[in-house]
């Protein structure tokens, strides 16, 4: 068996990796290259969706629980407690804290770190981890974003879920859409799930 795969699987697997790289060689040009946005499909998906219209792919969400969560900060909102450490927000339920994303509404004095700012429709909001923000005043505020607004990355706990028979990412209740801008993968935001 290692005779045939040194004879025949290691030779095949050299040429074509040289001619891969022959190719893209090749293919190099200095035309000056032109910004285009593609997207693969466009959704027929409502930007306001019900929660009763989503079927998620893997039955059971993720639920991430901890026992302590060392040097947190306490933020209440509507009398609520959230527990914000390792930039995630926490809720306290039977002893144990649990991974939740902050409800629209929800304000903080500081944005989360590596905060990313995205200008849509001359709005600027401010994606952490997922959780989309708009200043007001002194403060930043939790916000759904307008269908169209776009983020280059999703956070690693992101759900598939199938609505009309399309497959969409969903993250904090927020509808995505997996498109290409300028040959470089996306996701753009496409609706809102509404909790009953």
């Amino acid at each position: 068996m290692k005779t045939l795969i040194k004879t025949y699987v290691v030779p095949f697997a050299f040429l074509i990796a040289i001619t891969t790289q022959v190719s893209a060689q090749t293919k190099r040009s200095t035309k000056e290259k032109s910004v285009t946005t593609t997207t693969t499909k466009r959704s027929t998906v409502n930007s306001r969706v019900p929660s009763t219209k989503v079927t998620y792919k893997t039955q059971k969400r993720k639920v991430a629980s901890v026992r302590t969560v060392p040097n947190r900060t306490v933020v209440k909102h509507k009398g609520q407690n959230y527990y914000y450490a390792n930039n995630k927000y926490y809720t306290q339920s039977r002893g144990r804290y649990i991974v939740i994303a902050p409800k629209v509404g929800f304000r903080i004095k500081v944005l989360p770190t590596n905060y990313k700012r995205v200008r849509f429709n001359s709005h600027n909001y401010y994606n952490a981890h997922g959780i989309f923000y708009t200043q007001v005043n002194n403060e930043y505020e939790v916000v759904d974003p307008e269908v169209g607004t776009v983020v280059y990355e999703l956070p690693e706990d992101y759900e598939k879920v199938v609505i009309n028979n399309e497959t969409f990412y969903e993250y904090a209740n927020i509808l995505y859409e997996k498109v290409q801008i300028d040959g470089t993968r996306a996701y753009e935001v496409v609706g809102v799930i509404e909790m009953n």
